[in-house]
Order: C-alpha cells, then sequence, then structure tokens
C-alpha cells in the first residue's frame, strides 16, 4: 500500500489540470509542465484536488503509484511556486560570472568553463561572486543542471575548495603529520 500515492493532491487557486489520453498538463502562473502517465496508473482530477489511483495490485503498478503522485505534485508545486537551489564557491581565485544564459566559472583551471543553462533554468550569482541561485519549475531539470555544475570542481575533504551545495557539509580530513 503506497501512503504517498493516496494522498490528495490541493491545487493552488491559479492552477489548471488538463487530461489527455494519458497525458497530464500542468498550467499556473509560472509556465506550465506535461506528464506521460503509465498505462497501469490512473489520475483524477476534481474540482481542486487530484487522485492518482492503481489499475491493479501487480508490484509494478504499488512502484509506479507514488513514484506517479510525486512528479505531479511537484509538477504543480513547479508552476505555482517555483524550485531554487544554491551552490557555494570555495577557493583563492574561484568565481562565477553569469551572462546571458550562460555561466563563466573560473576553478582554477587554466581557462574559464563556460556553462550553457538549459531553457528553463535561471541563474544569479551573488556580489561577491561565490553564491550560485539556480531557479526554475522542473524540479527534475534544477537538480540535473546543479549536479552538472557541482561535477565541474566536486569539494575536496582537505580544504574544502570546489563546489558544493549550500547545505552539504563537508567532512574535513586531516592532512599528513609532520613528523612521527
Amino acid at each position: 500500500m503506497s501512503r504517498i500515492g493516496q494522498t490528495p493532491i490541493s491545487l493552488p487557486q491559479k492552477v489548471e489540470v488538463k487530461l489527455s489520453g494519458s497525458k497530464v498538463n500542468v498550467k499556473g502562473p509560472k509556465g506550465s509542465l506535461s506528464f506521460d502517465v503509465p498505462s497501469k496508473i490512473k489520475v483524477l482530477v476534481e474540482s481542486s484536488e487530484i487522485k492518482v489511483e492503481r489499475e491493479d495490485e501487480e508490484k509494478e503498478a504499488k512502484c509506479l503509484h507514488g513514484l506517479c503522485r510525486s512528479l505531479i505534485f511537484n509538477m504543480v508545486k513547479g508552476v505555482s511556486e517555483g524550485f531554487s537551489r544554491d551552490l557555494d564557491i570555495n577557493g583563492v581565485g574561484y568565481r562565477a560570472e553569469a551572462k546571458g544564459r550562460e555561466l563563466h566559472l573560473a576553478l582554477g583551471y587554466s581557462h574559464p568553463v563556460v556553462f550553457n543553462l538549459p531553457e528553463g533554468i535561471n541563474a544569479v550569482v551573488d556580489a561577491k561572486k561565490t553564491r550560485i541561485t539556480l531557479d526554475g519549475i522542473d524540479k527534475q531539470l534544477l537538480g540535473n543542471t546543479a549536479a552538472k555544475i557541482r561535477s565541474f570542481r566536486p569539494p575536496e575533504p582537505y580544504r574544502g575548495k570546489g563546489i558544493k551545495y549550500a547545505e552539504e557539509v563537508i567532512k574535513r580530513k586531516e592532512g599528513k603529520s609532520a613528523g612521527k
């Protein structure tokens, strides 16, 4: 029994949901998203809430039940409020700069790293050029973009240099001991 899948999704005022066959379209003030529902899952739209049900009790249907509900919930939240992710840059000379749809990163390499932002994702760099704030309506695309930017220079455990998520805690290691 999926506890997440059985919970109905309440719709905010300015969000509208349309079903066309096995496709769910969610439209809100920040944009619109769509999702193809698997054949074993049924989506019902009532006055101000969405219910996700499974057609049978097979293992695959049980697995997809909570997943589909979570994906639809994230779409509703994304088009009404949006999502954001913060990345911190640590290191001497490490900095970021947003130029239009590109993010220019100086990460200690011999060349600057230029990252083209995907459609739907916006980046804002603070005044110190050490914090990047990514925001968008698609939670999955936002997470993938943040992970890609972090992969250019992941944080290292000795000095803590690199790009890390704002809430991430780097477990620091002790270096070599001087003389025994």
